[in-house]
């Protein structure tokens, strides 16, 4: 063969390997223009529909009505009662009694009750006791409690209480939505994930099958050993696997997704053409804004997991005070003035009832014993807060840091690939040139291919990570 002739060999080489890489690109084109049009589901909208339909969401938005119940059960120890009793007994034609008493009661904040009564009893077997005037017996009074109940009771407690109960649900339900909100984001970053995965996969299985066709021809040319076809197919083979384990990763992150996606109380199924937003790690900074999250000692001091501890510790320190308030006496004084109906709107004094009402345990073992079981609660959940203020501190910490060593990577593991792009594309030019083979390109191939899954996972954790910072902030939208 003269010089004139391998030349001639080589231009040929070199136009055959580079016109199957044109193929790559033009079967790419019309892959894309053959398929149905994508739509992207954005990350927000995602989050959008989760906040406004996911059941989890509605079940945490009922902590905030059993809350409100419970205040209302709360007011209801306030509520004025109406109490009517009326009994009556005929035997052998005598009325052996017929006793009414009737009463209205009201309730009010310092432990007094004011109590309006109306009382008639008539028959020949009455208690002297009972007995009143044929037109009945009116009284009006108060009771007023001098001991226990005075500055603090039950009722007044269980108000308050009811009303830190409210806050306490507004925090819980804020907890419980965050949760939700944090696990359907990591739903759709795996979602995005493996997509990515498959695309990968999807390219590199063309470039194969392109590459296989390219060596054919030479080989029946006489310009390439009939081996390379084999090393070739192993491409392809392996290229194969790839794309059926992907396309398996994403349907089932297709499933986890759907598990989110609801309209009313019916789940949404996701169609083919719905993608990911691959542009998401460019909008994170918009949909989780970055510049919320550098207060800590502010953050902290609003996150709903400190104020559902703090609720708790307030509706504790009521307890205690309630406890506290039974190691007094109890003392009751009551006075209601007496009359006829008739003569209610001429007062005298001498028509009246009274009555004192006193009891005090001597060792008070078990009102001591029920306060210090009281404070012992309370310390508990307050060493809790001092422990969950701290954590919460570090994680952020924590969080912040990983953020940063992850965009680190990530910049470094983008070099890398343009580095091994690089590598493939000068083996590619010298297996053009006969001075390389199609073992050597598979390595590089393999190594470029290994180092953009790399990059694929990073940015998976990167969009994680700042969604768990989020999440330990508590303010995850």
């Amino acid at each position: 063969m003269n010089l004139k002739q391998a030349m001639m060999r080589l231009l040929k080489n070199n136009f055959i390997f580079y016109f199957s890489l044109f193929l790559v690109s033009l079967s790419f084109g019309n892959l894309q223009s053959q398929e149905v049009p994508s739509e992207v589901l954005t990350y927000p909208e995602f989050l959008g529909y989760v906040k406004k339909f996911h059941p989890r969401i509605k079940q945490a938005n009922l902590l905030i009505s059993e809350g409100e119940a419970e205040l209302m059960k709360a007011r209801g120890a306030f509520d004025p009662k109406i109490e009517v009793d009326y009994e009556e007994k005929q035997f052998k034609g005598s009325e052996y009694y017929s006793l009414l008493n009737s009463s209205f009661k009201i309730p009010t904040w310092y432990g007094i009750e004011v109590k309006a009564s109306f009382d008639n009893a008539e028959g020949i077997y009455v208690n002297p006791q009972m007995t009143t005037p044929n037109s009945g017996l009116t009284s009006v009074g108060v009771t007023l409690p001098l001991g226990q109940g005075l500055w603090i009771n039950e009722r007044m407690t269980d108000l308050r209480k009811g009303k830190l109960q409210v806050q306490l649900s507004q925090a819980e339900q804020k907890l419980a939505a965050v949760e939700v909100l944090y696990d359907a984001s990591v739903v759709y970053f795996d979602w995005l994930k493996t997509y990515n995965e498959l695309k990968l996969y999807r390219n590199y299985l063309t470039f194969a099958e392109t590459r296989y066709k390219g060596i054919i021809t030479l080989i029946e040319q006489g310009d390439k050993p009939a081996i390379d076809s084999i090393e070739a197919g192993i491409i392809i083979k392996n290229r194969k696997i790839n794309l059926q384990e992907a396309e398996l990763k994403l349907m089932k992150a297709k499933l986890d997704l759907a598990t989110f996606l609801w309209i009313e109380n019916v789940p949404v199924e996701l169609q083919e053409n719905i993608i990911p937003d691959e542009a998401i790690q460019n909008n994170i900074f918009q949909d989780l804004p970055f510049d919320r999250i550098e207060n800590n000692s502010v953050l902290t001091d609003n996150h709903p997991k400190i104020q559902s501890l703090q609720r708790k510790i307030d509706i504790l320190t009521l307890d205690r005070k309630l406890k506290a308030n039974m190691l007094l006496p109890k003392l009751d004084v009551g006075y209601y003035y007496l009359s006829e109906p008739s003569y209610f709107d001429n007062y005298r004094w001498s028509d009246y009832k009274v009555g004192v009402n006193f009891t005090f345990p001597i060792f008070l073992r078990k009102e001591r014993g029920t306060l210090n079981l009281a404070k012992l609660k309370l310390q508990d959940s307050q060493l809790d807060l001092n422990l969950e203020r701290l954590q919460l501190d570090n994680k952020m910490k924590a969080g912040r840091t990983e953020i940063a060593t992850l965009q680190n990577q990530i910049e470094i593991t983008d070099a890398l690939v343009n580095d091994y792009s690089t590598m493939l594309q000068s083996e590619e030019r010298l297996f053009s040139f006969g001075e390389s083979s199609i073992f050597l390109i598979n390595s590089r191939e393999n190594s470029l291919i290994t180092s953009q899954i790399s990059q694929i996972n990073l940015e998976n954790r990167y969009l994680q990570s700042y969604a768990n910072l989020f999440r330990i902030m508590g303010i995850l939208e």
